[in-house]
């Protein structure tokens, strides 16, 4: 009988100068573990000792995702059975490893081809790169959970245009590549059938020459026509007070659209991005740490996770 060793979620290798780490979890859109977490900075670690290594590069194995964000039915199950320590355990090592991309050394380069949501945008946005394809797709949908925008959402959301993040932050909206590009959360496009060969030149050259290299592989977008059509969507989004931010909204969507967002996620989040303004990312985190443990127990949560990801019925029955 032949022993199988457990399957490895990441992938960590190194390729001419590039570290590579690629994240293949296919059949749950590489939806984030524990873990790979771990498994990721420490892959992510081991590149930045390595003097071999030059630039960083973190991609999918998957040609639909590049990361759908943390496994909240996991954290749900383990809120049901009141392992709060466990949830800790992971918004710890998560938001840590956010922190630790931010910090990154060495050059860091994200290939976003497919969905990248909620803690996909954790491992991606606060690198210094963002590369996205026609394919790409990024939102943060943490509030139709009954759960609020973390992985440093606070941070890069309340840093681009103030209607565009907080339409982001509080609807969930999903943008594609070069919406992504023109809201700031990518860097650049780059189609998919270029990927190989970006990635072939960024194993071959020295850091000083990285930049280069990405504007080769860089689509032009024409920004003005792309932010116009983002402040449109996200009119009204900048207001001062939630209530005017809603009235907005329900102008723009209706009651029913409303109806599949927890009220108690919507005004934490909005209070949330309102107070991230001026602070680092690690007091962002932080902040963000308090609430995910408070959200963790609360019943929307419980209840938004169950009729998104469990149930998938999409008819919350909200507490709040």
């Amino acid at each position: 009988m032949t022993l199988q060793t457990p399957r490895e979620d990441v992938a960590a290798e190194r390729a001419g100068r590039a570290g590579l780490i690629t994240l293949d979890r296919p059949a749950v859109l590489n939806a984030l573990t524990l873990p790979m977490i771990r498994q990721i900075r420490g892959a992510l670690e081991r590149h930045l000792a390595d003097p071999a290594v030059e630039v960083i590069v973190i991609r999918s194995a998957s040609a639909k995702a590049f990361c759908a964000g943390g496994d909240m039915r996991r954290i749900r199950e383990l809120s049901l059975h009141g392992e709060f320590d466990a949830i800790a355990a992971f918004f710890t090592d998560e938001y840590a490893l956010n922190l630790a991309i931010s910090e990154c050394a060495k050059p860091y380069v994200a290939l976003i081809d497919g969905v990248a949501m909620g803690g996909g945008l954790g491992l991606s946005v606060h690198g210094r790169h963002r590369v996205v394809t026609e394919h790409a797709m990024l939102a943060m949908p943490e509030t139709a959970i009954g759960f609020i925008p973390d992985v440093g959402a606070s941070y890069f959301l309340s840093r681009i245009d103030p209607a565009i993040g907080m339409w982001l932050a509080l609807t969930g909206a999903r943008v594609g590549g070069a919406e992504a590009v023109a809201s700031r959360l990518a860097t650049q496009l780059t189609p998919s059938d270029r990927l190989p060969g970006l990635l072939a030149e960024l194993s071959d050259v020295s850091a000083g020459s990285i930049e280069a290299v990405l504007q080769r592989f860089a689509e032009p977008v024409d920004l003005a026509p792309l932010q116009a059509a983002l402040r449109k969507r996200a009119a009204g989004f900048d207001a001062s007070s939630l209530a005017d931010v809603l009235a907005a909204w329900r102008a723009a969507a209706g009651d029913a659209a409303l109806a599949a967002f927890s009220p108690a996620a919507l005004a934490s989040s909005f209070e949330l991005l309102r107070a991230a303004h001026g602070k680092p990312l690690r007091e962002c985190l932080a902040i963000e740490f308090e609430l995910s443990m408070a959200f963790a127990r609360h019943p929307d949560f419980i209840e938004g996770a169950r009729a998104v990801l469990v149930d998938k019925d999409r008819k919350p029955h909200w507490q709040s």
